[in-house]
């Protein structure tokens, strides 16, 4: 009996080890794991896009003059002159420094016809999904109007009535890009505002404004990002459609600009072309792997 309560008092008199608080993680960690979670695809895409924007922005420190200038003897191949790693065009321009410069305009009215497209998709889907009936028909037949005419033509006829100035060009490309946004979130509107947690809102005297943006925006947000991805790639290649008819802004220089001034020697110097045909190929296969990786997060994020 002494034993036991002897040892009884020596493991409660025993003291016991401090406990250390842990370690709290570093600022970088979290951020490590959400970029090691993204899908190949997604990391790609993301790196040649952010390459890209890198050159775009560092254009005027590349190449500091006006890539509009005659800077040496015309038809000059790529490798023939260190001056020009990659030649020269008909005029005598300095095809490199049109390839970073241009970029800054073609990813520009990309993502900027982008940013005006999933405006109004989003906007239209919205009011269609939410309050449906008589407003739902009017929109979704405006939305159908405006899918039968051919995008590229119906962009082709904008910019002729507009002018091919570059806000022009945003404009008309963003005017006829919204279509698949639109469907895209009315179709989210219509599951989500039968949840119950819009109709709580409702009930408790929430306006539509607010059950729209605070309850049902968010939640359908997720495929327009994804969608959003594939519309700037289709935009990047509608602007150099556009350029290569000669439908682009004569002020500013751009990838389809480039492949359009040169049509005439594709035969003779094809390095002309196949060079601002290789950026925008490269532009639209990292926003394609950039929507395919987002999609596929997306996936595993609801399967989990």
């Amino acid at each position: 009996m002494k034993t036991t309560e002897g040892i009884a008092v020596s493991a409660v008199a025993r003291p016991r080890p401090p406990v250390l608080p842990a370690a709290a993680p570093r600022p970088g960690a979290k951020l490590w794991r959400g970029w090691a979670a993204w899908p190949l695809s997604l990391k790609i895409g993301t790196a040649l896009l952010a390459l890209q924007l890198a050159v775009a922005l560092l254009a005027g420190w590349l190449y500091p003059g006006d890539p509009f200038d005659l800077a040496g003897p015309s038809f000059l191949p790529p490798g023939a002159d260190p001056q020009f790693p990659l030649g020269t065009d008909i005029m005598g321009r300095d095809i490199a420094a049109g390839l970073v410069h241009g970029a800054r305009v073609s990813l520009l009215v990309g993502l900027s016809a982008t940013v005006i497209a999933t405006v109004l998709g989003t906007t239209v889907g919205l009011l269609a999904g939410y309050f449906g009936g008589w407003v739902d028909h009017l929109l979704m037949r405006v939305t159908e109007l405006f899918q039968v005419i051919p995008h590229f033509l119906f962009a082709i006829i904008l910019v002729a009535i507009m002018g091919s100035q570059l806000p022009y060009i945003v404009l008309a490309i963003g005017v006829t890009s919204w279509t698949m946004v639109a469907r895209l979130v009315r179709a989210e509107t219509l599951a989500l505002r039968e949840r119950d947690y819009v109709k709580i809102c409702q009930v408790m005297g929430g306006g539509h404004a607010r059950v729209i943006l605070t309850h049902i925006l968010p939640n359908a947000f997720a495929p327009v990002i994804v969608a959003a991805s594939v519309l700037t790639a289709l935009a990047v290649l509608t602007e150099a459609g556009l350029a290569f008819l000669g439908m682009s802004d004569s002020n500013r220089i751009s990838w389809g600009g480039m492949i359009g001034a040169s049509r005439e020697a594709l035969l003779d110097a094809p390095y002309m072309t196949l060079i601002p045909g290789a950026a925008i190929v490269l532009a639209v296969a990292a926003l394609s792997l950039i929507g395919d990786g987002l999609a596929q997060h997306q996936r595993r994020g609801g399967a989990s």
